[in-house]
């Protein structure tokens, strides 16, 4: 191991995790804000929308990562239509994000007791007031481990987006591979620089799944 190489490239990797998480914050908040509106749709069971729904879940989940970032890279610049890598980039991760947190969030208001749906419609509450007093707080306690894998996962997923060549995690490793060929030094550093965005990410997740448990069982 060369430590003085160690040395000199990680403030490269500190630029790259910079974008590599403001990456994934946008992902996985465009990625929340499709998998509401998707339960929303199943959840007042709109006919059309909910055809619609279903194609882009299964579209999305059904597809690679890669694949989406170059439909949208080169795909679309073959009619015309160019996107900068950065906003492909946020569009795949909201993309294939937005249909795992759909089904986390549909699973989350299933789970809540008609008795209590039809509680709230006997005493006058409306099918939004339903949702929102109700629906919406038993069902996040119950997505929040699902919502959390769903967040970690999008967050390893931004080392595709190199292949648009955007500068992230993967891309710097691959880049010094490439050209000093110091193979177990740069991946050493992708390692611990993954493990340094994630660990207190997957900590953080827990210690909220814990609390919300708790707090379900009146502790």
């Amino acid at each position: 191991m060369d430590q003085s190489f160690i040395a000199a490239s990680i403030p490269l990797y500190i630029k790259a995790a910079g974008l590599t998480l403001n990456l994934a914050f946008w992902g996985v908040l465009l990625s929340l804000f499709v998998g509401a509106v998707c339960a929303v749709i199943g959840y007042f069971r709109i006919p059309v929308l909910c055809r619609i729904m279903q194609v882009y879940i299964e579209l999305s989940r059904n597809t690679p990562l890669l694949i989406q970032l170059f439909f949208l890279y080169y795909g679309f610049a073959k009619i015309g239509i160019k996107f900068e890598a950065y906003t492909c980039a946020i569009g795949g991760l909201a993309f294939l994000g937005g249909s795992y947190m759909a089904e986390a969030l549909r699973a989350g208001i299933e789970s809540v007791g008609k008795i209590q749906i039809e509680s709230g419609l006997s005493i006058g509450l409306t099918r939004w007031q339903l949702m929102r007093y109700i629906v919406l707080p038993q069902a996040l306690a119950v997505a929040v481990p699902a919502i959390a894998a769903n967040v970690i996962f999008l967050l390893k997923e931004t080392s595709v987006v190199s292949a648009i060549a955007l500068a992230d995690l993967m891309f710097v490793a691959k880049d010094l591979i490439g050209m000093y060929y110091r193979t177990s030094e740069a991946l050493l550093l992708l390692v611990g620089a993954y493990l340094i965005l994630l660990l207190p990410l997957s900590l953080f997740f827990r210690y909220l799944e814990r609390r919300l448990r708790n707090v379900g069982l009146g502790n």
